[in-house]
């Protein structure tokens, strides 16, 4: 089980404890966070589930692969760096304290 924290553009701060083996959008999702779509439900097809990683935890998380380094070109301002898919990001107890921050929007 891992703490992450949700942060809205706006500011709005949600603290969740999601079960390893979901993922960090599962997590949004089952907790009702708004400002992860996750249209394609998870299949790394879209970039709806997309947020910006604390800069902390940027060399903590496993390297992009190549499908979501595709569909992070189609993310509403994407960042070299912190942009992720929440849907390829698994949670384990490595990711407790994990922060993300949605974008203005979804595209």
């Amino acid at each position: 089980m891992a703490k992450i924290t949700y942060i809205e553009h706006n500011g709005t701060e949600h603290v969740v404890d999601v079960a390893n083996g979901l993922t960090v959008m599962e997590g949004a999702r089952d907790n009702n966070i708004p400002g992860i779509e996750a249209d394609c439900g998870g299949a790394c097809a879209c970039s709806t589930c997309h947020v910006y990683v604390d800069e902390a935890w940027v060399p903590k998380l496993p390297a992009k692969e190549a499908m979501e380094e595709d569909m992070l070109d189609f993310a509403y301002e994407p960042d070299v760096e912190k942009s992720r898919l929440t849907c390829q990001l698994k949670v384990s107890d490595a990711l407790d304290g994990l922060v993300v921050r949605m974008p203005e929007k979804q595209i």
